[in-house]
């Protein structure tokens, strides 16, 4: 009998910096940019300590799409993915490079959406915005399985 595994991530945290759109040689969108999660303790001495992690994300198709449209760095949001590893060598000297990231497949943003972006565009002063339905825009375009057998091919 084969064992069974989970790899799902969950996090909340505040984006670093504004998300990077750019395209696969296939066309495919992708999106990156990262978040900050905070974590505090009392350390033997009674005093608080605070360490931040932070964390790449990626997101593909229709989901780039959105969060490369809407995140902005310093935004709260809540993501859900997978951990995954990548590995690439240097075209010109050798080198050899790995990067974990999350794989996205559902994002939703907790903070307020401003006012002048252009999804709130048509919303009325009183009225509550609404926020972009990501995870049906998810189901409909899973992520590419494209071969990269250069650091050429990558999209970032």
């Amino acid at each position: 009998m084969a064992s069974r595994s989970l790899n799902k991530v969950l996090l909340i945290g505040n984006l670093t910096r504004d998300p990077e759109l750019r395209s696969t040689p296939k066309g495919n969108s992708v999106c990156s940019f990262s978040i900050a999660t905070n974590s505090t303790w009392k350390d033997s001495d009674g005093n608080v300590q605070e360490i931040a992690e932070f964390h790449n994300i990626v997101a593909w198709n229709k989901l780039a799409e959105i969060c490369a449209q809407i995140l902005k760095m310093g935004m709260k949001v809540y993501v859900e993915g997978e951990i995954r590893t990548r590995s690439w060598e240097n075209k010109d000297d050798g080198t050899k490079h790995t990067k974990t990231e999350i794989r996205i497949e559902d994002m939703k943003v907790l903070s307020p959406l401003s006012r002048d972006s252009s999804v709130n565009a048509d919303i009325s002063a009183d009225s509550k915005p609404e926020l972009p339905v990501v995870e049906e825009a998810v189901k409909d375009s899973p992520a590419p399985e494209e071969d990269i057998n250069s650091i050429d091919d990558l999209p970032f």
